[in-house]
């Protein structure tokens, strides 16, 4: 099959592949390019969606983050699994990816707080996220008692920082002329597993 994996395709490593078409979509993309619409479900309930920031493209996983308490990380820690998909309209490609998720917490999610700016950190403090808000005026009160309280340095909240996604499957899909688009399919049964890749029909 890595012969008929070639220009855009090409590669051993999936998680290269990923890192090489962000990179390419941050040239062209006009907003977020990290941008991922992400599936979550508890057991036996209807999934949810709704976009999150694709934060890294590590060795052997995606990261985001989120507030512990919001209906996404509860349903993560239900099921222990999430999906995601990134479409670039651009470059007409798209990225898919399921697997298993885990807290990335610790030194790592309290680099990345830091490294957000002021607004964004009073913003996870001061939001309850998924929970219900009287009013807007609610929220902004709460913003301004954060940042008197914690002046122009807060710290990163314990019910706030990273998932790590661990996939077991990652798609590459490419538009085509005619409809005639690639897909390539990147399957493992677990971790020590090596990737499998298989061509599948648009």
């Amino acid at each position: 099959m890595a012969e008929l994996r070639k220009g855009k395709f090409k590669g051993d490593d999936p998680f290269s592949i990923a890192r090489d078409w962000l990179a390419e979509a941050i040239e062209s993309e006009q907003n977020d390019p990290n941008a991922a619409a992400l599936a979550t479900a508890a057991p036996g309930d209807v999934p949810n969606v709704r976009m999150v920031l694709i934060k890294s493209i590590e060795r052997d996983s995606f990261v985001f983050y989120s507030n512990y308490g919001s209906v996404k990380a509860k349903e993560i820690e239900a099921s222990g699994f999430a999906a995601f998909v990134i479409h670039w309209k651009s470059l007409r490609r798209q990225i898919r990816v399921r697997g298993p998720v885990e807290k990335y917490d610790g030194e790592e999610a309290d680099g990345y707080f830091e490294s957000r700016s002021l607004k964004s950190k009073i913003g996870a403090w001061a939001s309850r996220q998924s929970q219900p808000l009287k009013s807007r005026s609610e929220l902004i009160t709460e913003a301004a008692r954060i940042g008197a309280r914690f002046g122009t340095n807060p710290p990163r909240p314990d019910f706030w920082g990273g998932f790590r996604l661990r996939p077991l499957e990652i798609e590459f899909w490419a538009d085509g002329k005619f409809r005639l688009h690639d897909r390539f399919r990147w399957t493992r049964s677990n971790f020590n597993e090596a990737w499998k890749v298989t061509r599948l029909y648009p």
